[in-house]
């Protein structure tokens, strides 16, 4: 356990420790019982898994109580997800209250109806747990095998779309023993899948900054572009003007994805009200409908295919509209193999490793955005 001195020195004492004071109580060996974790402390991490190993808890039952909990205490669910048997995940997860001393989760009969606050405390601490599992795996395969494994990704529909494939093309042809996992969602969404451990890397242009314990890197920036049907009013205009997008219906992202709070705010500082028709999260349903006729689509510039958009007159808006930036994110306690740096370079040819490894090492994007100040990012 992290000394005193340690302790004082961090002056942030983890949130879940409180809650678990009583169940290291009535294991008066474990180091834990009389002192809380810091923040970033190794030795509290290793205690923790001391700790596991004291009350003869399994990986195994780790897992279920996890699976358990997000699969909505639906015990059928969860053991489907593991590929075993209801009794058996039941079973396991009696015999780990019972060496805890405390239950996890309230019942009515034999049906799970709730998740008590210990529950709720050795959950949380049982999914960190599984993460760092996981990670000595990821550490153990580099060593091993640095060109086996596998890369998970969450991207939005247009990194996934128009800025990813011809990254996986080349990372593909360097590592063909490394398998891609490709996840698609909102910023949130994709956000959440990092902190999770779910997903390695994430992509996106919204959302990451909100998520403390990601590290996130500035990648590249991108412009939109004003998308309507050839001979529109508006192919007429040059140039063209805030004022005369907002007299049309509009076709465009759902708010909170890709660069949609620019454009909002945009709109808001010339005093203009859009007339939001139809929103979506992917630009080539945005393009549909705005063959239709539906409304003027305002899409990522990248977005648009000259080969195959020639139906559509495309009107630069770069000067209507504040760039964005895509950025690529991880969780911060994330061990990257070798190749995910690779992957992070292709994608983005300024991050090498050094300047990725000294990112982790700080710990807000207030110390993080310094290192790009003098960094010209591409511009799409």
């Amino acid at each position: 356990m992290a000394d005193e001195a340690n302790t004082a020195q961090s002056g942030r004492l983890h949130p879940l420790s409180a809650a678990l004071q009583p169940l290291f109580r009535r294991h008066p060996g474990s180091t834990v019982q009389s002192q809380a974790i810091p923040f970033y402390d190794l030795k509290g991490y290793l205690d923790i898994f001391w700790l596991y190993s004291t009350l003869a808890m399994n990986i195994r039952q780790l897992r279920y109580i996890s699976a358990v909990a997000r699969h909505g205490l639906n015990v059928s669910a969860a053991a489907e997800s593991l590929y075993t048997s209801q009794p058996g995940v039941s079973k396991q997860i009696r015999q780990l209250e019972d060496e805890l001393g405390t239950q996890i989760f309230e019942r009515n009969g034999r049906k799970l109806t709730r998740v008590t606050p210990a529950g709720k405390a050795i959950i949380e601490l049982a999914n960190r747990a599984l993460i760092e599992v996981d990670t000595i795996r990821e550490a153990a395969l580099e060593f091993s095998d640095p060109t086996l494994g596998k890369l998970s990704i969450a991207a939005s529909h247009t990194q996934a779309r128009y800025a990813l494939p011809s990254v996986i093309k080349r990372f593909v042809i360097k590592y063909p023993r490394v398998a891609i996992q490709l996840h698609q969602g909102t910023p949130l969404q994709i956000a959440e899948l990092a902190m999770e451990g779910k997903v390695d890397l994430a992509i996106a242009t919204e959302a990451l900054e909100h998520f403390e314990d990601l590290v996130m890197l500035p990648c590249y920036r991108w412009h939109r572009t004003v998308i309507v049907p050839n001979g529109h009013p508006l192919c007429a205009i040059n140039p063209l003007t805030l004022k005369a997008v907002s007299e049309h219906p509009l076709a465009t992202y759902v708010f909170g994805f890709t660069g949609r709070s620019q454009l909002d705010s945009a709109f808001r500082k010339h005093g203009l009200e859009p007339k939001l028709a139809f929103t979506a999260t992917d630009a080539d349903i945005i393009k549909t409908y705005v063959r239709s006729g539906i409304g003027v689509g305002i899409i990522a510039r990248m977005a648009v295919d000259d080969e195959k958009d020639t139906d559509l007159c495309a009107l630069d808006a770069s000067g209507l509209f504040e760039p964005s930036t895509s950025k690529i994110g991880f969780r911060r306690a994330a061990f990257l193999r070798g190749y995910s740096y690779d992957f992070i370079e292709l994608f983005a040819p300024h991050l090498k490793r050094e300047l990725v490894d000294t990112a982790v090492q700080l710990r807000t994007k207030a110390a993080v955005d310094p290192l790009f100040v003098d960094v010209d990012l591409p511009v799409y």
